[in-house]
């Protein structure tokens, strides 16, 4: 029987006044259950090899074996013999531009597909959804296409900010944009505040951590969702994906 996805989507690996992941740390821990071999995309950000060093020494803290997928000698022998994936946060941009040249989407799919547990931060979230058409980031290189992971069935939108009513600043809000992107598209948009994250396993999509989420559907008011929500019946499962 095919083992039904489970998936760890976090908004942002580090909150204000704590170390990186520290928020996350035993949730991380429950969720990877006998995992131990992680295997580490730091595609995000410039300077891979010490990307690499600061989440290698982070789960080397709470007890797991993180190999880099940037120095792996065969890449696509490195996803199969992983327990468990994490890609980190960074540019969205830069990240699904590196899966689409190294043709690493399609195995990845297929491995958190198969049950292997998938963690993703940020950009790393970003990029579970159909495409990373709401990302916050700046196109600072051009991916072959906006068209990435589909792990789950909806978008991601992290670092999420509600509209400040005393501000001064004429620019878009994330949430104008979030509308802008649901005027051409159908797919449901999970705005993640900072401190939250998404526990997706046993066909449920649960809002978890610290400051909650705002769900937006096309043609719909938009959800406040709270701490411990069940959000699958707004956004989909992870089967529909």
């Amino acid at each position: 029987m095919k083992s039904a996805p489970r998936i760890l989507l976090i908004s942002n690996s580090t909150v204000y006044g704590r170390s990186y992941l520290d928020h996350v740390e035993e949730q991380i821990k429950g969720f990877l259950g006998d995992a131990r071999k992680i295997l580490f995309f730091p595609f995000a950000l410039y300077d891979r090899d010490e990307y690499a060093a600061k989440a290698k020494a982070r789960f080397d803290g709470m007890g797991y074996s993180v190999e880099s997928a940037h120095i792996a000698k065969d890449l696509h022998q490195a996803i199969e013999q992983s327990d468990a994936i994490f890609i980190g946060g960074g540019n969205t941009f830069r990240l699904l531009k590196a899966l689409q040249d190294l043709e690493l989407i399609d195995p990845i799919r297929r491995k958190v597909k198969g049950g292997a547990p998938y963690i993703g931060s940020s950009a790393g979230s970003n990029v579970a959804g159909p495409t990373i058409k709401t990302t916050k980031d700046m196109p600072i290189v051009q991916p072959r296409s906006f068209n990435s992971l589909r792990l789950v069935p909806f978008q991601i939108s992290p670092h999420f900010q509600d509209p400040d009513p005393n501000s001064t600043h004429m620019g878009e809000t994330q949430e104008e944009r979030i509308l802008q992107f649901l005027e051409e598209n159908e797919t449901p948009v999970v705005g993640m505040r900072e401190g939250a994250w998404l526990l997706i396993e046993n066909e449920s999509v649960t809002l978890k951590g610290n400051n909650g989420a705002r769900i937006f559907r096309r043609g719909e008011a938009a959800v406040e969702a709270k701490t411990g929500g069940e959000i699958a019946p707004l956004v989909g499962g992870p089967r529909a994906s």
